[in-house]
């Protein structure tokens, strides 16, 4: 169902758009920057939290690292991951197919400052083998996305 969700959502709101099915698992976003041919980096992975009250969508870059301060201080709570039944329960995805489209229960989806230095990035498609090639901005278009800054800033490479 949840494959399916993501594939009518795309039907409906960007036909343009395909989704992705690969033989590979790319449930990680280690796996899943194999699986496309990308950087770490530019696998855009959602989590779902909970901020107090709140249940929210959180998209950032791939190796991207929540700040608990940036996050407390735009939302008023300390994040709180939810557990794999209650993702799928509300979101319809399962953990490692998690992604901001076709989602079980209208949840507010933010997508983070980190995703906006690159031109395509690649978020699950509701199934730990699945996922689309976009635009950050396209992604948070079609979802009503809000912009927020709630992760650490890119460690610079060793040198």
């Amino acid at each position: 169902m949840s494959l399916q969700s993501v594939k009518d959502f795309f039907a409906v709101h960007a036909p343009d758009i395909s989704v992705i099915e690969t033989e590979a698992s790319s449930a990680t976003v280690a796996l899943a920057a194999e699986a496309h041919g990308v950087d770490p980096d530019q696998i855009a992975k959602t989590i779902c939290l909970r901020a107090g009250d709140e249940v929210l969508l959180l998209v950032a870059s791939g190796m991207s690292r929540l700040d608990n301060r940036k996050f407390r201080d735009r939302f008023g709570a300390k994040p709180r991951m939810l557990e794999a039944d209650e993702v799928v329960a509300r979101t319809s995805h399962p953990v490692g197919g998690v992604c901001p489209f076709g989602v079980a229960e209208p949840l507010q989806i933010y997508c983070d400052e980190s995703l906006r230095r690159f031109e395509l990035v690649v978020p699950a498609g509701g199934a730990t083998n699945a996922a689309v090639k976009i635009s950050p901005q396209k992604m948070a278009e079609l979802t009503s996305a809000i912009w927020v800054d709630v992760c650490q800033p890119p460690k610079a490479p060793e040198a």
